[in-house]
């Protein structure tokens, strides 16, 4: 696992190894992050990265984040519970230096509180078939953490229907992962 594009280009993230099934570290392969994000920063939904504030909720290895980072965003903000993945997100925050654009909130997203300020970029990589995207979206929108036409990033198992108020902009099949680009509510 590496980044792949940016002021990081090449640098290999902390292994996951052979992973903790419990702690359900699924990183986003290379491959699907590097499709992700040309179509992010393709043109066709603006530039929803550069110097974005980014959400990423269910980090794992913050793979996600760090790449919108090396991409150019301002800040993100790392939600995970998971002991596993909070030792490999420190250091591969650590790997790339960035612990001033970074936050880590070691929190069940079900206790994620409110947010001093939205996030206009927002990653959402629950655990695969246990249902908790469409909860954490939701719990995340309560507390402020999204912002009015935030770009928001589903990865899950199975495609996603946008709720109600948001915006379905595009979906794409990766092998067993689906990602969905939606728009919040103004």
């Amino acid at each position: 696992m590496r980044i792949i594009g940016g002021t990081h280009r090449g640098t290999a993230l902390a292994s996951v190894g052979k992973g903790d099934p419990a702690a359900h570290l699924r990183p986003t392969s290379d491959r699907v992050r590097e499709s992700l994000f040309n179509i992010l920063q393709s043109g066709r939904f603006g530039d929803p990265v550069t110097g974005a504030h980014v959400l990423d909720l269910f980090a794992g290895t913050g793979a996600l984040g760090l790449e919108a980072l090396s991409r150019g965003a301002a800040h993100v903000t790392f939600v995970d519970n998971g002991r596993a993945a909070g030792k490999l997100l420190v250091d591969n925050i650590a790997k790339l230096r960035r612990q001033d654009d970074t936050t880590i909130l070691k929190s069940d997203v079900s206790r994620l509180g409110d947010a001093k300020s939205a996030c206009s970029l927002i990653f959402l990589d629950p655990p695969y078939g246990q249902g908790l995207g469409q909860k954490a979206l939701t719990l995340a929108q309560l507390g402020g953490w999204i912002a009015p036409k935030a770009m928001i990033v589903w990865e899950e198992s199975t495609a996603q229907i946008a709720p109600v108020g948001f915006t379905m902009l595009d979906q794409r099949r990766y092998g067993d992962t689906w990602i969905t680009l939606m728009e919040a509510p103004v």
